[in-house]
């Protein structure tokens, strides 16, 4: 197979990106280890085998080979000090295959490397990374369109051919999470945020049965955000003037119901999708 199919980019926390192939980096090899899980058991005194608490899934690793081209040995040694900089242990980076470009991986360097010389020009490198949140994860959100030529979305990531929204006017919808992992803001980000006038505003998620409740008022313009775990009013903490609940979202369909809305209002949803 033609090693450059396994090609990817890293991109930084700054957003900036390098692509390994403009870097006359050549991807020979590339594995992501599936989940492993780890089963929490006890066991019972006078019963056969053990009782399933729960499933936990431990972080994961992707193990790669990467072949170096450079112009002569002296641009060889400088190159080095480049790979360095490139797959820094101690910054996060997110991996995005040219394979599957609507997804991307947040990982750390997880080995210490060293080129091994195949000419005095050419080498060979093996680079382990660790992906600790163990899921991959969508490239755009759901706030961005949903075309392919924005190059945030793919085939394979579970989007129906339905026009999906996530922006909403009206006191009953219809979210999508086309991951394959519930959404829990205790672990993963999202973010609601509602604007208009509003009394005891309450937000339910039919099909989790999650009801969020503010016992306070709002008024034209005004915004209450639930960001994560936070509850805030105009940028505000709210979290003691609601029923300290949290909305989830199961993989699909999440049937929404939105009461205490006064006059027009909007409610959007902002979140990535996971994929195991």
């Amino acid at each position: 197979m033609d090693k450059s199919v396994f090609n990817f980019k890293i991109q930084h926390k700054d957003g900036s990106i390098v692509d390994l192939h403009e870097k006359n980096l050549w991807v020979s090899s590339f594995r992501i280890l599936s989940p492993t899980p780890e089963h929490v058991t006890e066991t019972v005194e006078g019963r056969h085998g053990s009782v399933l608490l729960e499933t936990r899934l431990k972080e994961r690793l992707i193990r790669t080979t990467i072949q170096v081209e450079a112009v002569d040995p002296i641009d060889f040694d400088l190159f080095r000090d480049e790979l360095f900089r490139i797959f820094n242990p101690l910054e996060e980076l997110y991996i995005i295959r040219d394979l599957q470009p609507g997804k991307r991986m947040k990982v750390r360097v997880a080995n210490d490397f060293d080129i091994d010389y195949i000419t005095l020009e050419d080498g060979e490198f093996s680079v382990d990374f660790v992906i600790h949140s163990v899921f991959l994860e969508s490239v755009g959100t759901t706030l961005d369109l949903f075309t392919f030529d924005t190059e945030k979305w793919q085939i394979g990531q579970g989007l129906e051919a339905e026009d999906l929204k996530y922006v909403h006017n009206t006191p009953s919808f219809r979210i999508y999470n086309a991951g394959d992992i519930d959404i829990d803001p205790r672990a993963l980000p999202l973010k609601i945020t509602f604007t208009g006038a509003s009394t005891n505003l309450t937000i339910t998620n039919q099909t989790t049965s999650d009801t969020w409740q503010y016992t306070g008022t709002t008024i034209d313009g005004d915004t209450i955000t639930l960001d994560g775990v936070r509850s805030l009013k105009n940028g505000a903490s709210i979290f003691g003037q609601t029923n300290r609940k949290l909305i989830t979202l199961k993989s699909g369909w999440n049937d929404f119901t939105v009461t205490g809305a006064t006059g027009a209002f909007t409610i959007s949803f902002d979140f990535r999708f996971y994929y195991l």
